[in-house]
């Protein structure tokens, strides 16, 4: 349980990496209570220290502000570990038997739930259907959700108690898709998704603050201590009965769905409202789907699929509405967009509100910034729209990107041109669409390779980015896509002690240190919160 505290506290010898532009580098830094009081070189701090000052040495290792995930469903990942993880999975054949012997292990009436099947890695990246589960399952539903989060894969018990067959309409904003005879296959795209889950069993109160506590304990082993994370109201309860209690040990950021914001507005929440804590942050909206999903909404067809553009999840019109409805309100806005047309017709609407409210200038966001038109990346910048973006996915789905996308791919997670025009990078991760680990996706956004090494010398290198702006973009840039840059995001005095430390220096070699550095201490408003 958090506690009020007025320790003094010194670390020492260290390689501080500040993110304080003012002041980049530092050995030690001091802090009073909750706050960093100085930032300086070890003989100096320890000379400010007072007796019985608590003195920790850092051995040279690498000290960071506490990373920031910038876009993550924080509640989501904490179920997630309770339920079928199919991440890890190499072949339909490997989901079938995990799929087999959960069945089997089920009571009578309930569901074989899980996560991040990926069909796009298996040996025939074939769409998997309804009769591959049916084969495993018989006639226990089964509702697993896909990779990227935009599609779930049923069986046919599922389908009926869904209510869904060969005469169920496609839903606006979601797809059903059907075999030759119309009947539907099992995945359904998107909003579709809405008419199997409205059907499936629920988590209760207390297994949503269970999973609430889970993901707060394995954010901190990871260095992580602040999250920004899109999910609704249930997830958002279940973070402020922690944070009731003192027990909430992660900065949240929480997002209000667009389906929400009527009664967000009646309630008078205000993006950046709430305590140090938890905070109301901007309204989430979709514009598009997935590239996994092949959902994802383009200005030309998919490679090799002439009809296939994607899918507008939410109209123009619709996201302009509620970005209205919302900036009046007092709430700014984060839409996700992963194709070149979603991420055009975003633009579109933030320039509209711009025209419309000059007077309400928010920090307006765009969520994963994946493909966007070369011509799009000066008007993201002008705008001053943040882009929200996870670099793992460049790795994780570069080869996706080239098959689905081709030549376009070489505007994709383009993170050094989108720099280069000014404007600001907020890295996170998706999880638990990608691991919740913030090294692997600094690690991408500086080689743009995948952990082995391939391709050589990057997928796309002139994206690169240097180390210290991967960071950047984990702390500050994340912290300012927040409204929070004067408490966090930099070691700097008057900031909220949140400090990352890790096993070695990771300026001192090859980025490969990346993904052999582990977390050894975290630290949230002075206290220590995690130690290897």
């Amino acid at each position: 349980m958090r506690s009020f505290h007025e320790t003094t506290l010194a670390i020492v010898n260290g390689a501080v990496h500040t993110m304080d532009r003012a002041q980049p580098l530092a050995e030690a830094i001091l802090i009073q209570g909750d706050r960093i009081a100085a930032v300086g070189a070890t003989d100096e701090i320890r000379a400010l220290a007072p007796a019985g000052a608590t003195i920790l040495d850092a051995a040279g290792r690498t000290v960071l502000p506490g990373l920031n995930d910038a876009h993550l469903h924080f509640v989501s990942f904490g179920l997630s570990l309770q339920r079928l993880l199919l991440a890890d999975t190499g072949s339909l054949g490997e989901v079938q038997e995990r799929v087999a012997a959960a069945a089997h292990k089920a009571s009578a009436g309930a569901w074989v739930l899980g996560r991040s099947w990926n069909h796009n890695i298996w040996p025939t990246p074939a769409m998997p259907c309804r009769q591959d589960l049916d084969l495993v399952a018989g006639e226990t539903p089964v509702a697993l959700g896909s990779k990227d989060g935009h599609a779930i894969w049923c069986n046919s018990a599922a389908l009926r108690l869904a209510g869904i067959d060969q005469n169920t309409g496609d839903p606006p904003g979601g797809r059903i898709l059907r075999d030759a005879a119309g009947f539907p296959t099992g995945i359904l795209c998107d909003a579709a998704i809405d008419l199997v889950q409205r059907v499936a069993p629920e988590p209760s109160s207390n297994e949503r603050v269970q999973a609430a506590q889970s993901a707060c304990q394995a954010a901190l082993a990871l260095g992580v201590t602040s999250v920004q994370s899109c999910e609704g109201p249930d997830e958002f309860s279940a973070l402020a009965s922690l944070e009731q209690e003192w027990q909430l040990s992660v900065r949240v950021w929480h997002m209000v769905p667009m389906e929400s914001l009527t009664q967000a507005l009646h309630m008078g929440l205000r993006t950046g409202f709430g305590s140090e804590r938890l905070r109301i942050g901007h309204v989430k909206m979709f514009a598009d789907g997935a590239l996994g999903s092949a959902t994802a909404e383009m200005l030309a067809p998919y490679e090799g699929a002439p009809d296939n553009l994607g899918v507008a999840v939410t109209s123009t019109e619709e996201l302009l509405a509620s970005a209205r409805a919302a900036a009046q309100g007092g709430l700014a806005s984060a839409i996700h967009a992963i194709g070149d047309r979603a991420n055009e017709r975003v633009l579109a609407v933030y320039e509209a509100l711009q025209r419309e409210l000059p007077e309400r200038r928010y920090r307006q966001r765009i969520e994963h910034v994946q493909l966007i038109a070369p011509q799009d990346v000066a008007r993201l910048a002008r705008l001053g729209v943040v882009a929200s973006m996870q670099p793992i996915h460049c790795t994780q789905d570069m080869e996706m990107a080239d098959r689905q996308w081709g030549a376009r791919a070489s505007n994709a997670y383009v993170f050094r041109d989108i720099l280069a025009a000014g404007a600001t990078l907020a890295f996170g991760t998706d999880c638990p669409v990608e691991a919740l680990d913030p090294l692997p996706g600094i690690y991408a956004a500086v080689t743009r390779q995948h952990a082995d090494g391939t391709p050589t010398g990057g997928w796309r290198p002139a994206q690169r980015l240097s180390l210290d702006e991967a960071l950047y973009a984990y702390t500050m840039g994340a912290a300012y896509a927040s409204y929070q840059e004067q408490a966090k995001g930099s070691i700097a005095p008057g900031k909220w002690a949140d400090l990352t430390v890790l096993s070695e220096d990771i300026h001192g070699g090859e980025a490969e240190l990346l993904l052999s550095a582990k977390v050894d201490l975290t630290m949230v408003g002075g206290e220590v919160v995690y130690t290897a």
